[in-house]
């Protein structure tokens, strides 16, 4: 890694440390999958606010495979875009059925070929289920790598790429986590709060 990168990534250990708490509530690997699938263009808070109840409503892969699409969709009206991802969900939950047995796969091209999934979904569920060293690009990962100087790109596949390049392996997964800590609480869109970023003086967003 380049000198610059592994002070930033020192410094965000320093502070957040090595915890990976997911951001969304879940206890089976498929309900992940579902809840982020959910999460594209809607806020954790408001998935988690939606699972509550769906996963009481659909305790199981089965339930979701044979949900009715109409029905589906009202349930999960409140997360936006939820014709497609009703949709998506049943039709993924089929296929984990009927070609995996219920068994959630772990290869990031099995997982990309469910419907709905993309490379930023299935690196979610490597991460945070299966433990391999996964970089997941979303808006806050993909805004502060490029504030950073670690990416110059808006393409999310071009950044994971270009990351997995920057930063060390073993901290792959950490990135996420740690980035959307600091977009959430310092570098905030459209007003981050640069004077009091423990990263300022190795940014060279705030130097600009």
């Amino acid at each position: 890694m380049k000198k610059r990168t592994t002070e930033i990534l020192r410094r965000m250990e320093e502070e957040y440390g090595l915890d990976l708490t997911c951001y969304l509530n879940h206890d089976d690997g498929w309900q992940l999958l579902i809840a982020t699938m959910m999460s594209a263009q809607c806020t954790d808070k408001r998935v988690n606010e939606v699972t509550k109840d769906l996963f009481v409503k659909y305790p199981s892969i089965e339930a979701f495979a044979n949900a009715d699409l109409s029905e589906l969709e009202t349930d999960i009206k409140s997360v936006g875009f939820y014709h497609n991802k009703a949709k998506n969900i049943i039709a993924s939950m089929k296929v984990l059925l009927e070609e995996y047995d219920g068994v959630l796969p772990s290869d990031i091209n099995l997982l990309t070929k469910l419907p709905g999934v993309g490379r930023k979904t299935a690196n979610v569920i490597r991460g945070n289920i299966f433990h391999e060293p996964s970089v997941v690009v979303d808006t806050h990962v993909l805004r502060i790598s490029n504030k950073l100087g670690l990416v110059k790109t808006d393409d999310p596949v071009k950044a994971e790429f270009l990351l997995m390049k920057e930063v060390d392996k073993d901290y792959w997964i950490y990135i996420n986590h740690w980035f959307i800590a600091l977009g959430r609480s310092i570098c905030k869109a459209p007003t981050p709060k640069c004077s009091e970023c423990y990263l300022k003086d190795i940014c060279p967003s705030y130097k600009s």
